[in-house]
């Protein structure tokens, strides 16, 4: 006897919730099929649906996310990166307490006291004919970031070797939801030949049609519900043994929305609006802004950050700011607005000619005119770097490239000898924009306050404070 089992699945949909409607639509029309026919169906979420980027989660601290995959009837969801270190520990804590589905993510746990009560490192479901089906949840390790907030987070290859010990005997197919990335998941593949299936995200890779690894299914589906994810597999009973294994991304784009999904998105913005109307300062003139020039506002960010962080220079590149305020009352609606990034100030510690280094660099075409997509950052261009703490004489070439001359800080050059804190956003820790950085041995996060936190008090000592 053969069974056929269905899986549907998203993954970092990032609160990009004009592709929800089109999912649900989908899902809607693929459950009311399976529940005639008697199938064997789950729905599951693999991490970074929460992104506070966006208005409504911002408003709502990730609730309106549980609330809509509680909408969508979901069965299960796995921790993304942007549910565990963009949230501060008492809103991880509570953000599924609501949740009718089951949350599974196995290498993370509460530092101290009682752990969550949604948490769970695996869950075993049957199928109609009695096929046991095991689900293993993990998320990628950011080591740091966790044990600030007040959490635990495992290396994931030894936890799934330990998963897959106390499940092997109880199962006859094994599901990871794998918010690691592409490169870990090739690499499960290969060190644990017990996984069926891999349902992949974080790197937001896409595979159309999945792909074999060690024998293996891998399938991902990109990012921002482009896609959305269909898995098709047949138990066979007598064999004990799948005999089919297909994995497919579908586009969302011409998809039709499902209009009562629809209308329940413009409900949850209207709800989350009325959070983040709160006056925090009234401004007594307009503030620019401008990406590739320096700006009161802009100027008055890093000296905050500078002051805030208690470093010696402050960094921050001016694409982080989006929009220009009026004359008049700011409200946090406004802050968010201009600042959506979930960036965490963060300060390092370099050699005076590593300081050097960046700043030149933070002058060059070749870094502020990078269409930054990630890392935390959710505008459009780098942009002009911005310094705080240092003065710093420059000269423009022929082709109109600004060159560094001369930098000084407390009226001396800076010394090769001497060791010098920098202030900046932790998006330059990340990847190779600015190696110094990246590399630097010494460095400290400043956890859960996001940029945007810096811009509310920069924005009140410019005008009048709320």
């Amino acid at each position: 006897m053969k069974e056929k089992i269905y899986l549907y699945y998203t993954s970092d949909l990032h609160s990009h919730f004009e592709n929800w409607p089109q999912i649900i639509g989908y899902f809607k029309d693929k459950v009311k099929k399976h529940s005639e026919a008697d199938d064997n169906y789950w729905l599951l979420d693999n991490g970074d649906h929460v992104d506070r980027f966006h208005p409504i989660t911002e408003g709502l601290m990730g609730k309106s996310n549980v609330n809509m995959l509680n909408r969508a009837g979901y069965h299960f969801a796995n921790l993304g990166n942007n549910e565990g270190i963009t949230l501060a520990h008492e809103d991880l804590y509570s953000l599924y307490d609501t949740a009718r589905f089951d949350i599974i993510c196995a290498n993370l746990k509460r530092h101290q006291g009682e752990q969550p009560k949604w948490l769970h490192s695996h869950k075993i479901v049957s199928t109609k004919q009695g096929a046991k089906i095991g689900i293993i949840g993990l998320t990628a390790p950011f080591e740091t970031f966790y044990r600030m907030l007040g959490w635990e987070i495992e290396d994931p290859y030894a936890v799934l070797h330990r998963e897959l010990n106390q499940i092997a005997a109880e199962v006859d197919i094994v599901i990871l939801l794998s918010h690691l990335g592409i490169n870990d998941d090739e690499e499960m593949a290969r060190r644990f030949p017990e996984l069926d299936l891999i349902i992949g995200g974080h790197t937001h890779h896409l595979f159309k049609q999945g792909e074999v690894f060690h024998d293996t299914l891998v399938t991902a589906v990109g990012k921002h519900g482009t896609h959305l994810g269909e898995v098709i597999l047949e138990w066979d009973h007598t064999n004990r043994e799948l005999t089919r294994s297909e994995a497919y991304a579908v586009s969302t784009e011409y998809l039709d929305k499902d209009e009562d999904t629809n209308q329940f998105i413009e409900d949850l913005s209207k709800e989350a609006s009325s959070y983040l109307r709160r006056e925090i300062a009234y401004l007594p003139e307009p503030e620019k802004i401008a990406w590739f020039s320096d700006t009161d506002l802009m100027i008055g960010l890093v000296r905050q950050l500078q002051k805030w962080t208690d470093a010696d220079v402050g960094m921050l590149n001016a694409g982080v700011l989006l929009d220009n305020l009026p004359k008049g009352k700011v409200t946090y609606e406004d802050v968010h607005r201009i600042c959506p990034h979930p960036m965490n100030p963060c300060k390092v510690e370099l050699s005076g000619d590593e300081l050097l280094e960046v700043i030149r660099a933070g002058h060059s075409r070749k870094l502020t005119e990078i269409r930054l997509k990630g890392l935390g950052f959710r505008g459009e261009v780098i942009g002009k770097m911005v310094f705080t703490g240092v003065n710093i004489d420059t000269f423009t070439d022929s082709e109109g490239e600004q060159h560094v001359k001369h930098v000084t800080y407390q009226g001396r050059p800076l010394s090769s000898d001497e060791t010098y804190s920098l202030a900046t956003a932790d998006t330059f820790t990340f990847g190779r924009l600015l190696p110094e950085i990246a590399y630097a041995q010494t460095k400290h996060y400043y956890m859960p306050e996001l940029l945007r936190d810096l811009l509310m008090e920069t924005l009140k000592d410019m005008g009048t404070g709320s």
